[in-house]
Protein backbone atom coordinates (compact mmCIF):
# COMPACT_ATOMS: atom_id res chain seq x y z
CA UNK A 1 0.00 0.00 0.00
CA UNK A 2 1.38 3.38 -1.02
CA UNK A 3 0.03 6.67 0.22
CA UNK A 4 0.35 10.32 -0.82
CA UNK A 5 -0.39 13.60 0.92
CA UNK A 6 -3.51 15.56 0.10
CA UNK A 7 -1.10 18.50 -0.29
CA UNK A 8 1.38 16.60 -2.50
CA UNK A 9 0.10 13.97 -4.91
CA UNK A 10 3.66 13.05 -5.88
CA UNK A 11 4.65 11.95 -2.39
CA UNK A 12 4.86 8.21 -1.78
CA UNK A 13 5.15 6.53 1.62
CA UNK A 14 4.45 3.04 2.94
CA UNK A 15 1.57 2.21 5.27
CA UNK A 16 4.02 1.71 8.13
CA UNK A 17 5.52 5.17 7.61
CA UNK A 18 2.06 6.77 7.40
CA UNK A 19 0.96 5.03 10.60
CA UNK A 20 3.94 6.19 12.61
CA UNK A 21 4.28 9.68 11.11
CA UNK A 22 0.47 10.14 10.98
CA UNK A 23 0.62 13.53 9.26
CA UNK A 24 2.92 14.60 6.42
CA UNK A 25 5.25 17.52 7.11
CA UNK A 26 3.31 19.53 4.52
CA UNK A 27 0.31 19.32 6.91
CA UNK A 28 -1.84 17.37 4.46
CA UNK A 29 -3.38 14.00 5.26
CA UNK A 30 -2.35 10.61 3.92
CA UNK A 31 -4.56 8.93 1.34
CA UNK A 32 -4.10 5.65 -0.55
CA UNK A 33 -2.65 5.99 -4.04
CA UNK A 34 -4.97 3.23 -5.21
CA UNK A 35 -8.49 2.49 -3.94
CA UNK A 36 -9.17 -0.99 -5.27
CA UNK A 37 -12.61 -2.25 -6.22
CA UNK A 38 -13.60 -5.19 -4.04
CA UNK A 39 -14.60 -8.37 -5.84
CA UNK A 40 -18.28 -8.00 -6.90
CA UNK A 41 -18.85 -11.63 -5.92
CA UNK A 42 -17.79 -10.78 -2.37
CA UNK A 43 -20.33 -7.93 -2.26
CA UNK A 44 -23.05 -10.14 -3.75
CA UNK A 45 -22.48 -12.79 -1.09
CA UNK A 46 -21.43 -10.55 1.78
CA UNK A 47 -24.20 -11.77 4.07
CA UNK A 48 -22.36 -15.11 4.31
CA UNK A 49 -19.36 -13.52 6.06
CA UNK A 50 -18.78 -12.65 9.73
CA UNK A 51 -17.57 -9.22 10.83
CA UNK A 52 -13.92 -10.37 11.27
CA UNK A 53 -14.03 -12.07 7.85
CA UNK A 54 -15.40 -8.90 6.24
CA UNK A 55 -12.78 -6.83 8.05
CA UNK A 56 -10.00 -9.07 6.73
CA UNK A 57 -11.31 -8.88 3.14
CA UNK A 58 -11.43 -5.08 3.23
CA UNK A 59 -8.14 -4.59 5.07
CA UNK A 60 -6.20 -6.99 2.85
CA UNK A 61 -7.53 -5.29 -0.29
CA UNK A 62 -6.27 -1.93 0.93
CA UNK A 63 -3.04 -2.96 2.69
CA UNK A 64 -2.03 -5.56 0.10
CA UNK A 65 1.25 -7.09 1.35
CA UNK A 66 2.04 -4.62 4.16
CA UNK A 67 1.11 -7.25 6.78
CA UNK A 68 1.20 -11.01 5.97
CA UNK A 69 -2.22 -12.64 5.72
CA UNK A 70 -2.08 -14.75 8.87
CA UNK A 71 -0.70 -11.89 10.94
CA UNK A 72 -3.41 -9.57 9.64
CA UNK A 73 -6.14 -12.09 10.45
CA UNK A 74 -4.80 -12.51 14.00
CA UNK A 75 -4.56 -8.75 14.44
CA UNK A 76 -8.15 -8.23 13.31
CA UNK A 77 -9.47 -11.08 15.45
CA UNK A 78 -7.84 -9.47 18.49
CA UNK A 79 -8.90 -5.89 17.70
CA UNK A 80 -12.44 -6.46 16.44
CA UNK A 81 -13.66 -8.86 19.11
CA UNK A 82 -17.08 -7.29 19.76
CA UNK A 83 -20.29 -6.96 17.78
CA UNK A 84 -21.80 -4.05 15.83
CA UNK A 85 -25.48 -5.00 15.53
CA UNK A 86 -27.90 -3.16 13.24
CA UNK A 87 -30.98 -3.13 15.48
CA UNK A 88 -34.30 -3.06 13.65
CA UNK A 89 -36.65 -0.33 14.90
CA UNK A 90 -39.26 -0.60 12.14
CA UNK A 91 -39.48 -2.15 8.67
CA UNK A 92 -37.12 0.40 7.08
CA UNK A 93 -35.29 1.95 10.04
CA UNK A 94 -32.26 0.55 11.84
CA UNK A 95 -29.85 1.85 14.45
CA UNK A 96 -26.26 0.67 14.13
CA UNK A 97 -24.94 0.16 17.66
CA UNK A 98 -21.23 0.91 17.63
CA UNK A 99 -20.78 1.10 21.41
CA UNK A 100 -20.21 -2.54 22.30
CA UNK A 101 -16.42 -2.20 22.58
CA UNK A 102 -14.50 -1.57 25.82
CA UNK A 103 -14.84 2.23 25.83
CA UNK A 104 -18.53 2.15 24.80
CA UNK A 105 -17.95 4.24 21.66
CA UNK A 106 -17.50 3.65 17.93
CA UNK A 107 -13.90 4.78 18.16
CA UNK A 108 -12.94 1.42 19.65
CA UNK A 109 -12.83 0.12 16.07
CA UNK A 110 -10.17 2.57 15.01
CA UNK A 111 -8.22 2.80 18.26
CA UNK A 112 -7.91 -0.95 18.83
CA UNK A 113 -6.91 -1.67 15.22
CA UNK A 114 -4.38 1.17 15.23
CA UNK A 115 -2.78 0.17 18.55
CA UNK A 116 -2.33 -3.39 17.35
CA UNK A 117 -0.90 -2.27 14.01
CA UNK A 118 1.59 -0.05 15.81
CA UNK A 119 2.50 -2.81 18.27
CA UNK A 120 2.99 -5.17 15.32
CA UNK A 121 5.38 -2.79 13.55
CA UNK A 122 7.30 -1.77 16.68
CA UNK A 123 10.53 -3.64 17.23
CA UNK A 124 12.33 -4.33 20.52
CA UNK A 125 14.90 -1.66 21.30
CA UNK A 126 13.28 0.99 19.13
CA UNK A 127 12.73 4.51 20.42
CA UNK A 128 9.65 5.04 22.60
CA UNK A 129 6.59 5.86 20.51
CA UNK A 130 4.82 9.01 21.74
CA UNK A 131 1.16 9.01 20.75
CA UNK A 132 -0.57 12.41 20.87
CA UNK A 133 -4.35 12.64 20.69
CA UNK A 134 -6.91 15.42 21.03
CA UNK A 135 -10.40 14.42 22.10
CA UNK A 136 -13.80 16.06 22.22
CA UNK A 137 -15.18 13.15 24.20
CA UNK A 138 -14.94 9.56 22.99
CA UNK A 139 -11.64 9.36 21.08
CA UNK A 140 -9.54 9.71 24.24
CA UNK A 141 -11.21 6.86 26.10
CA UNK A 142 -10.95 4.52 23.13
CA UNK A 143 -7.29 5.37 22.55
CA UNK A 144 -6.48 5.03 26.25
CA UNK A 145 -7.96 1.54 26.44
CA UNK A 146 -6.55 0.59 23.04
CA UNK A 147 -2.97 1.46 24.05
CA UNK A 148 -3.07 0.72 27.79
CA UNK A 149 -0.11 -1.49 28.60
CA UNK A 150 1.17 -1.65 25.00
CA UNK A 151 4.97 -1.89 25.38
CA UNK A 152 7.24 0.95 24.23
CA UNK A 153 4.37 3.44 23.86
CA UNK A 154 3.32 6.54 25.78
CA UNK A 155 -0.03 8.23 25.13
CA UNK A 156 -0.79 11.90 25.85
CA UNK A 157 -4.49 12.80 25.65
CA UNK A 158 -5.57 16.45 25.41
CA UNK A 159 -9.17 17.24 26.30
CA UNK A 160 -11.06 20.55 26.76
CA UNK A 161 -11.78 21.56 30.34
CA UNK A 162 -15.44 21.22 31.28
CA UNK A 163 -16.48 20.03 27.81
CA UNK A 164 -16.51 16.25 28.19
CA UNK A 165 -19.05 14.27 30.20
CA UNK A 166 -18.10 12.96 33.67
CA UNK A 167 -17.87 9.36 32.45
CA UNK A 168 -15.80 10.37 29.44
CA UNK A 169 -13.43 12.24 31.77
CA UNK A 170 -13.07 9.21 34.01
CA UNK A 171 -12.17 7.10 30.96
CA UNK A 172 -9.41 9.59 30.14
CA UNK A 173 -7.95 10.21 33.58
CA UNK A 174 -8.04 6.93 35.53
CA UNK A 175 -5.74 4.70 33.50
CA UNK A 176 -2.21 5.42 34.72
CA UNK A 177 0.62 3.27 33.36
CA UNK A 178 1.56 4.59 29.90
CA UNK A 179 -1.48 6.90 29.58
CA UNK A 180 -1.45 10.56 30.69
CA UNK A 181 -4.27 13.09 30.40
CA UNK A 182 -3.96 16.85 29.89
CA UNK A 183 -6.90 19.13 30.65
CA UNK A 184 -6.70 22.15 28.34
CA UNK A 185 -8.37 25.47 29.20
CA UNK A 186 -9.97 25.80 25.77
CA UNK A 187 -11.99 23.96 23.13
CA UNK A 188 -11.44 20.75 21.20
CA UNK A 189 -10.19 22.84 18.28
CA UNK A 190 -7.52 24.29 20.60
CA UNK A 191 -6.50 20.75 21.62
CA UNK A 192 -6.35 19.64 17.98
CA UNK A 193 -4.30 22.70 17.03
CA UNK A 194 -1.74 21.92 19.78
CA UNK A 195 -1.34 18.37 18.50
CA UNK A 196 -0.91 19.53 14.90
CA UNK A 197 1.65 22.16 15.94
CA UNK A 198 3.61 19.50 17.82
CA UNK A 199 3.88 17.38 14.67
CA UNK A 200 5.21 20.35 12.72
CA UNK A 201 7.80 21.32 15.37
CA UNK A 202 11.37 20.42 14.42
CA UNK A 203 12.70 20.27 17.98
CA UNK A 204 9.98 17.93 19.18
CA UNK A 205 10.37 15.69 16.14
CA UNK A 206 14.13 15.54 16.69
CA UNK A 207 13.72 14.42 20.30
CA UNK A 208 10.58 12.26 20.16
CA UNK A 209 9.05 9.68 17.88
CA UNK A 210 5.64 11.33 17.54
CA UNK A 211 2.49 9.89 16.05
CA UNK A 212 -1.21 10.70 16.23
CA UNK A 213 -4.14 8.61 17.37
CA UNK A 214 -6.71 11.05 16.02
CA UNK A 215 -8.65 10.25 12.88
CA UNK A 216 -5.97 12.07 10.89
CA UNK A 217 -4.07 8.75 11.21
CA UNK A 218 -4.90 6.52 8.24
CA UNK A 219 -4.93 3.42 10.48
CA UNK A 220 -7.96 4.89 12.27
CA UNK A 221 -9.87 5.37 9.03
CA UNK A 222 -9.41 1.90 7.54
CA UNK A 223 -11.09 -0.15 10.31
CA UNK A 224 -14.07 2.20 10.39
CA UNK A 225 -14.97 0.98 6.90
CA UNK A 226 -15.51 -2.49 8.33
CA UNK A 227 -18.83 -1.77 10.02
CA UNK A 228 -20.35 -0.18 6.93
CA UNK A 229 -19.77 -3.38 4.97
CA UNK A 230 -20.94 -5.48 7.92
CA UNK A 231 -24.14 -3.45 8.26
CA UNK A 232 -24.91 -3.94 4.58
CA UNK A 233 -24.41 -7.67 5.14
CA UNK A 234 -26.88 -7.64 8.05
CA UNK A 235 -29.53 -5.80 6.04
CA UNK A 236 -28.98 -7.97 2.98
CA UNK A 237 -29.79 -11.02 5.13
CA UNK A 238 -33.19 -9.41 5.65
CA UNK A 239 -33.74 -8.86 1.94
CA UNK A 240 -32.83 -5.14 1.94
CA UNK A 241 -30.36 -3.92 -0.67
CA UNK A 242 -31.05 -0.18 -0.95
CA UNK A 243 -29.39 1.41 2.09
CA UNK A 244 -28.64 4.92 3.28
CA UNK A 245 -26.51 5.86 6.29
CA UNK A 246 -26.95 8.83 8.61
CA UNK A 247 -23.75 9.63 10.49
CA UNK A 248 -23.27 11.98 13.45
CA UNK A 249 -20.39 14.11 12.19
CA UNK A 250 -17.80 16.17 14.04
CA UNK A 251 -14.28 15.72 12.68
CA UNK A 252 -15.78 13.85 9.67
CA UNK A 253 -13.63 10.76 10.04
CA UNK A 254 -16.64 8.46 10.48
CA UNK A 255 -18.44 9.54 7.32
CA UNK A 256 -15.06 9.73 5.59
CA UNK A 257 -14.67 6.00 6.29
CA UNK A 258 -18.16 5.38 4.93
CA UNK A 259 -17.30 7.21 1.73
CA UNK A 260 -14.06 5.24 1.45
CA UNK A 261 -16.19 2.06 1.72
CA UNK A 262 -18.41 3.48 -1.04
CA UNK A 263 -15.37 4.02 -3.25
CA UNK A 264 -14.25 0.45 -2.51
CA UNK A 265 -17.53 -0.80 -3.95
CA UNK A 266 -20.12 -0.75 -1.16
CA UNK A 267 -23.48 0.01 -2.82
CA UNK A 268 -24.83 2.85 -0.64
CA UNK A 269 -27.68 5.01 -1.99
CA UNK A 270 -27.08 8.06 0.21
CA UNK A 271 -24.94 9.36 3.06
CA UNK A 272 -26.30 11.95 5.47
CA UNK A 273 -23.80 14.04 7.43
CA UNK A 274 -25.68 15.07 10.57
CA UNK A 275 -24.12 17.86 12.61
CA UNK A 276 -25.00 19.99 15.59
CA UNK A 277 -24.65 23.79 15.41
CA UNK A 278 -20.97 23.33 14.58
CA UNK A 279 -22.04 23.34 10.96
CA UNK A 280 -18.97 24.10 8.83
CA UNK A 281 -19.80 21.38 6.30
CA UNK A 282 -23.56 22.00 5.93
CA UNK A 283 -22.79 25.67 5.33
CA UNK A 284 -20.17 24.75 2.75
CA UNK A 285 -22.51 22.43 0.84
CA UNK A 286 -25.14 25.17 0.83
CA UNK A 287 -22.93 28.12 -0.10
CA UNK A 288 -19.81 26.69 -1.72
CA UNK A 289 -17.71 28.67 0.79
CA UNK A 290 -15.63 26.64 3.25
CA UNK A 291 -15.35 28.75 6.38
CA UNK A 292 -14.33 27.31 9.73
CA UNK A 293 -15.39 28.91 12.99
CA UNK A 294 -14.65 28.44 16.70
CA UNK A 295 -16.49 25.42 18.05
CA UNK A 296 -19.59 25.82 20.23
CA UNK A 297 -20.31 23.54 23.19
CA UNK A 298 -23.42 21.38 22.75
CA UNK A 299 -25.13 18.32 24.23
CA UNK A 300 -23.44 16.24 21.49
CA UNK A 301 -19.93 17.13 22.65
CA UNK A 302 -18.01 14.63 20.49
CA UNK A 303 -19.26 16.59 17.46
CA UNK A 304 -18.18 20.02 18.75
CA UNK A 305 -15.67 20.63 15.97
CA UNK A 306 -15.48 23.91 14.08
CA UNK A 307 -12.60 22.91 11.78
CA UNK A 308 -13.15 19.26 10.77
CA UNK A 309 -9.80 17.77 9.73
CA UNK A 310 -11.11 14.92 7.62
CA UNK A 311 -13.11 17.05 5.22
CA UNK A 312 -9.98 17.40 3.08
CA UNK A 313 -9.97 13.61 2.68
CA UNK A 314 -13.57 13.63 1.49
CA UNK A 315 -12.80 16.38 -1.00
CA UNK A 316 -9.82 14.33 -2.17
CA UNK A 317 -11.93 11.18 -2.59
CA UNK A 318 -14.13 13.14 -5.00
CA UNK A 319 -11.26 14.99 -6.77
CA UNK A 320 -12.41 18.35 -5.31
CA UNK A 321 -15.71 18.05 -7.19
CA UNK A 322 -18.31 19.51 -4.82
CA UNK A 323 -21.22 18.67 -7.12
CA UNK A 324 -20.14 15.02 -7.16
CA UNK A 325 -20.09 15.01 -3.36
CA UNK A 326 -23.56 16.56 -3.18
CA UNK A 327 -24.96 13.69 -5.27
CA UNK A 328 -23.93 11.26 -2.54
CA UNK A 329 -23.83 13.37 0.63
CA UNK A 330 -26.64 15.42 2.18
CA UNK A 331 -25.98 17.39 5.35
CA UNK A 332 -28.24 18.81 8.06
CA UNK A 333 -27.64 20.69 11.33
CA UNK A 334 -29.63 20.51 14.58
CA UNK A 335 -29.74 22.57 17.78
CA UNK A 336 -29.66 21.29 21.35
CA UNK A 337 -33.41 21.86 21.67
CA UNK A 338 -33.99 19.76 18.56
CA UNK A 339 -31.59 17.12 19.88
CA UNK A 340 -33.56 16.79 23.10
CA UNK A 341 -36.80 16.55 21.15
CA UNK A 342 -35.19 13.83 19.04
CA UNK A 343 -34.22 11.85 22.15
CA UNK A 344 -37.82 12.02 23.37
CA UNK A 345 -39.23 11.12 19.95
CA UNK A 346 -37.03 8.04 19.53
CA UNK A 347 -38.07 6.90 22.99
CA UNK A 348 -41.80 7.44 22.44
CA UNK A 349 -42.07 6.27 18.82
CA UNK A 350 -39.44 3.53 18.66
CA UNK A 351 -38.91 2.62 22.32
CA UNK A 352 -35.17 3.24 22.04
CA UNK A 353 -32.86 5.27 24.27
CA UNK A 354 -30.39 7.21 22.13
CA UNK A 355 -27.41 9.34 23.12
CA UNK A 356 -27.49 12.95 21.82
CA UNK A 357 -25.18 12.15 18.88
CA UNK A 358 -27.42 9.25 17.88
CA UNK A 359 -30.50 11.45 18.19
CA UNK A 360 -29.03 13.92 15.71
CA UNK A 361 -28.42 11.11 13.21
CA UNK A 362 -32.04 10.00 13.68
CA UNK A 363 -33.35 13.53 13.14
CA UNK A 364 -31.36 13.74 9.92
CA UNK A 365 -33.04 10.57 8.63
CA UNK A 366 -36.45 12.01 9.38
CA UNK A 367 -35.60 15.29 7.67
CA UNK A 368 -34.20 13.52 4.61
CA UNK A 369 -37.33 11.37 4.34
CA UNK A 370 -39.58 14.42 4.57
CA UNK A 371 -37.67 16.01 1.68
CA UNK A 372 -37.42 12.80 -0.36
CA UNK A 373 -40.74 10.97 0.16
CA UNK A 374 -40.22 8.65 -2.83
CA UNK A 375 -36.92 7.22 -1.52
CA UNK A 376 -37.73 3.74 -0.19
CA UNK A 377 -34.20 2.94 1.01
CA UNK A 378 -33.69 1.37 4.40
CA UNK A 379 -32.18 3.98 6.71
CA UNK A 380 -29.40 3.17 9.17
CA UNK A 381 -28.52 5.86 11.68
CA UNK A 382 -25.30 5.35 13.59
CA UNK A 383 -25.27 5.17 17.37
CA UNK A 384 -21.76 6.23 18.21
CA UNK A 385 -21.79 6.12 22.03
CA UNK A 386 -23.60 4.44 24.90
CA UNK A 387 -26.32 6.61 26.41
CA UNK A 388 -24.84 6.17 29.91
CA UNK A 389 -22.09 8.64 29.03
CA UNK A 390 -24.53 11.55 29.05
CA UNK A 391 -26.62 11.18 32.25
CA UNK A 392 -27.36 14.89 32.70
CA UNK A 393 -28.95 15.33 29.28
CA UNK A 394 -31.84 12.89 29.55
CA UNK A 395 -35.25 13.56 31.09
CA UNK A 396 -35.69 11.60 34.32
CA UNK A 397 -38.07 9.03 32.85
CA UNK A 398 -35.73 8.19 29.97
CA UNK A 399 -32.60 8.24 32.15
CA UNK A 400 -34.22 5.58 34.34
CA UNK A 401 -34.20 3.18 31.38
CA UNK A 402 -30.43 3.37 30.85
CA UNK A 403 -28.50 0.32 32.03
CA UNK A 404 -25.07 1.20 33.41
CA UNK A 405 -22.39 -1.24 32.17
CA UNK A 406 -20.10 -2.83 34.75
CA UNK A 407 -16.97 -1.18 33.34
CA UNK A 408 -18.49 2.24 34.01
CA UNK A 409 -19.31 1.35 37.62
CA UNK A 410 -15.70 0.21 38.10
CA UNK A 411 -14.35 3.59 36.90
CA UNK A 412 -15.93 5.47 39.78
CA UNK A 413 -13.63 3.86 42.33
CA UNK A 414 -10.41 4.70 40.47
CA UNK A 415 -8.28 7.79 41.27
CA UNK A 416 -8.37 10.55 38.67
CA UNK A 417 -5.28 12.41 37.50
CA UNK A 418 -4.89 15.07 34.83
CA UNK A 419 -2.33 17.80 34.19
CA UNK A 420 -3.62 21.30 33.39
CA UNK A 421 -2.42 23.50 30.52
CA UNK A 422 -3.50 26.59 28.63
CA UNK A 423 -3.90 26.86 24.86
CA UNK A 424 -0.43 28.31 24.12
CA UNK A 425 1.82 25.97 22.17
CA UNK A 426 4.99 26.93 24.05
CA UNK A 427 3.43 25.69 27.29
CA UNK A 428 2.48 22.37 25.66
CA UNK A 429 5.91 22.05 24.08
CA UNK A 430 7.61 22.61 27.44
CA UNK A 431 5.33 19.97 28.98
CA UNK A 432 6.35 17.44 26.34
CA UNK A 433 10.06 18.25 26.59
CA UNK A 434 10.00 17.70 30.36
CA UNK A 435 8.67 14.23 29.64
Amino acid sequence: MKLYSTNNKDLRVSFKEAVFNSMPQDKGLYMPVEIPQLDPEFIQNIEQYTLPEIAYKVASALLKDEIPAEDLKALIDDAINFEAPAVKLDDKTFVLELFHGPSLAFKDFGARFMSRVMAYFLRDGEQLLDVLVATSGDTGGAVALGFLGVPNTRVTILYPEGKVSPIQELQLTTNGENIRAVEVKGTFDDCQALVKQAFADDELNAKFRLTSANSINISRLIPQTFYYFNTYAQLKKQGLKDVMFSIPSGNFGNIGAGLLAYKLGLPVKQFIAATNVNDTVPRFLESGVYETKPSTQTYSNAMDVGAPSNWVRIMDLFSQDVEAIKKVVTSYRFTDDETLKGIKEIDSKLNYVACPHTAIAYLAVEKYRSENPTDESAAVFLSTAHACKFPDIFPTDIAAKIEIPEQVKALESKPKHADQLGVDFEGFKEYLLKG
